[in-house]
């Protein structure tokens, strides 16, 4: 028991605070760069007119805001249901004791060949699975359940076989499906350069925690996605790096 003044703290509030710190830690990282921040502000500016409307007398304008207010938490999960499912799914899948080793032959079998579809100019989306499973994706396209090799992925994007359209799908090492159909994301972060591929990658690593990569056919350009992001102009070295340092978290 820790005596600070008149408030006596036990371990248990110790706990208590440590937890609640966490939370909105994890919070903070959870919203940090995606849309959810702008929703947050919107919502603290709510909340300053509420108080503000009671000090100088705006009752009506008081009393509509707390109405809308007493149903906050029910406000909450409808502008944030996408947000709060992707944590709670992440939250379920994360192994939090162990940390994730990258077989350096899977990286270069995958780095080779999409830097290869990029100097060909060949389009190409390649989805890793993390934590998070992706086995409704692979339902969805063409089962292979192969060896992830260079030639195998650039073979599979040429634009005369029938799975070219569509992402593959590596998870466990291993090339799970090809042909597979993506969610879209919104808004490809208003850059018209930005195709349905750019999307289709976004869209998937903004609902789970997989790390997408894009071949651009206009550009020879490699596109990585990772939580809604996009990350561009990446030679083999800093590919590499990207992808290590997602994979491996």
């Amino acid at each position: 028991m820790l005596q600070i003044g008149d408030i006596s703290v036990g371990w248990r509030d110790i706990v208590d605070i440590g937890l609640v710190t966490l939370l909105f830690y994890r919070i903070i990282l959870m919203v940090k760069g995606t849309r959810a921040v702008s929703a947050i502000y919107g919502l603290l500016l709510v909340l300053v007119v509420y108080f503000v409307s009671e000090e100088v007398g705006l009752y009506t304008l008081h009393w509509l805001l707390a109405n809308f207010l007493g149903s906050i938490f029910l406000v909450i999960i409808v502008l944030f249901q996408r947000d709060i499912r992707r944590a709670l799914t992440e939250m379920g899948a994360r192994g939090f004791w162990r940390k994730k080793v990258v077989e350096d032959d899977l990286l270069n079998e995958v780095v080779g060949a999409v830097l290869s579809m990029a100097q060909r100019r060949v389009g190409a989306l390649v989805v890793l699975e993390r934590n998070v499973p992706l086995g409704d994706t692979v339902e969805r396209g063409i089962p292979l359940d192969a060896k992830v090799t260079k030639e195998l992925l650039i073979s599979i994007f040429q634009t005369s076989t029938p799975l070219h359209d569509g992402a593959v799908v590596i998870r466990g090492g291993r090339l799970g499906a090809a042909g597979c159909i993506l969610p879209l994301a919104v808004s490809p972060q208003d850059r018209p350069e930005y195709g349905t591929r750019h999307r289709a990658a976004m869209g998937i690593t903004e609902e789970s925690d997989a790390v997408a990569i894009v071949v651009s056919e206009e550009r020879g350009a490699v596109t990585v996605s990772i939580g809604g992001k996009l990350t561009t102009a990446l030679d083999a070295t800093r590919l590499k790096r990207v992808l290590r340092n997602a994979l491996e978290r």
